[in-house]
């Protein structure tokens, strides 16, 4: 199978950056698209950005600008740095990753979470 593991979290003060990684493993035959989402207590879980094996990125509107996706794909990692952080900031922060583990055969894998609080 495929395993996602996600490293980078922790408890920043409001203005400071933080990078979060999160590194495929398994049975891999190719990756397409990977992502963060996060989820705060008592909401959605909500898009974060996205990236395709081309690099073209998407980016919610809430992280338009402070947040940058990228990708590294003979690692099979894909990153998200996280800049002027804000309270509102603050989740837990998943990765996902649309994977084929064989030809043509894709499914989506989620990683563990990883928890981001943001201090005022």
């Amino acid at each position: 199978q495929v395993q996602l593991v996600e490293s980078g979290g922790g408890l920043v003060q409001a203005g400071n950056s933080l990078r979060l990684s999160c590194a495929a493993s398994g049975r891999i035959f190719n990756i397409n698209t990977m992502g963060w989402y996060r989820q705060a207590p008592g909401k959605e879980r909500e898009l974060v950005a996205t990236i395709t094996s081309g690099g073209s990125t998407i980016n919610g509107d809430s992280v338009k600008g402070r947040f940058t996706i990228s990708r590294d794909n003979p690692k099979n990692t894909v990153y998200l740095q996280m800049n002027s952080l804000k309270p509102e900031d603050t989740a837990v922060y998943y990765c996902n990753a649309i994977v084929a583990t064989m030809p043509f055969k894709y499914d989506a894998y989620w990683g563990q979470g990883t928890q981001v609080t943001v201090s005022s």
